[in-house]
């Protein structure tokens, strides 16, 4: 990542470093919502900054993924991609953004040369260090292919595989519907029911050996963005719908979302917060076959905040009349 592209995800969220995990998701939610391509039809700014806070949120709300963030800033992808096999081996998907890692034997000596720092044990980082490597580009997908060593020898790295493997992020509809993506080698399509996880093959879009003319494949591991409404339930949808008192009691005809669009539901009487409601076969496609699976539907009950003197009225009278004590048998529970 060049430094111009640096994005200050806290920056992005509205919040500080200091932020904890729940301030993290609040605010995260909070946003989503606002700018959802939902709630924003045609709105390009709106898609953008939900992109934006998207990736923020995927960031920091991992601890792995914060960490390195927080400690080295713009550079936090090539540590927490670089690791045993610096600087990024062979096939590797990160934008280096012009900097010559090769002069490094690790990332930390590259952060130490950065703030002038001594690398650790009293060397110096630089070319004097155990990895004597000048990486050059061969025009691959990933920008980088065979290597030269620093007396111009060509070295052959046979055991290094030629496929590639890059990270694709797709919004809940774009997964559940199926859409296209241009990549470096061109537009691919994505079948609908992908989840994180997934993994789509290119093939024959790998990297080129530039000994053998061999190209390897490509797989494009998917990763779905957060959505503020559904989440996934192993296999299934889940959703939170709530429902007023006099509903939970009486039983009520409620709408609820569903991925495709709104859908009548019939909750029956005695509901309580925390139980769900199945339905079947509106939830996630599976792949290959023309099927899919169940949305839950978890109740919450809630009380309104404000009221009118009729409706104050009417729950007085209910309060003195009520008969049902959902606390009777607690008395038992004394030690």
């Amino acid at each position: 990542m060049a430094a111009t592209d640096f994005k200050d995800y806290y920056a992005i969220l509205g919040l500080n470093k200091t932020a904890s995990s729940d301030e993290i998701k609040k605010t995260f939610r909070k946003l989503a919502r606002k700018y959802h391509p939902d709630m924003n039809p045609g709105n390009k700014e709106a898609e953008a900054r939900f992109k934006e806070v998207n990736e923020a949120y995927e960031v920091l709300s991992d601890p792995e993924k914060r960490k390195k963030y927080d400690q080295y800033g713009q550079y936090w992808k090539q540590a927490a991609t670089t690791g045993a096999g610096w600087p990024g081996g062979v096939g590797t998907n990160v934008d280096f953004g012009g900097v010559d890692f090769s002069q490094y034997g690790s990332f930390d000596e590259f952060i130490n040369a950065l703030l002038g720092r001594a690398a650790g044990g009293g060397a110096s980082a630089g070319r004097n260090s155990k990895w004597n490597y000048n990486y050059r580009t061969t025009g691959g997908p990933t920008g980088f292919g065979g290597f030269e060593d620093f007396m111009g020898h060509e070295n052959r790295a046979t055991s290094t595989s030629l496929d590639t493997e890059v990270t694709i992020s797709l919004t809940l509809g774009e997964a559940f519907r199926g859409t296209s993506k241009r990549v470096a080698s061109g537009e691919v399509s994505i079948p609908a029911g992908v989840k994180t996880g997934s993994k789509i093959r290119v093939k024959g879009k790998g990297q080129i050996d530039p000994y053998t003319k061999q190209q390897g494949d490509l797989y494009l591991k998917v990763e779905i963005l957060p959505h503020p409404f559904f989440q996934f339930e192993g296999d299934n949808l889940v959703c939170e719908v709530p429902i007023t008192p006099d509903e939970a009691v009486l039983g009520a005809s409620i709408e609820v979302p569903a991925p495709e669009g709104m859908v009548s539901v019939k909750c029956p009487p005695g509901m309580r917060s925390g139980q769900s409601l199945r339905l079947r076969g509106k939830g996630w496609p599976k792949p290959k076959k023309d099927e899919r699976t169940d949305l839950l539907v978890k109740i919450a009950i809630v009380p309104p905040k404000d009221i009118t003197a009729t409706e104050r009225e009417c729950y007085e009278k209910i309060k003195a009349n009520r008969t049902f004590n959902p606390r009777s048998n607690l008395n038992q529970m004394l030690l």
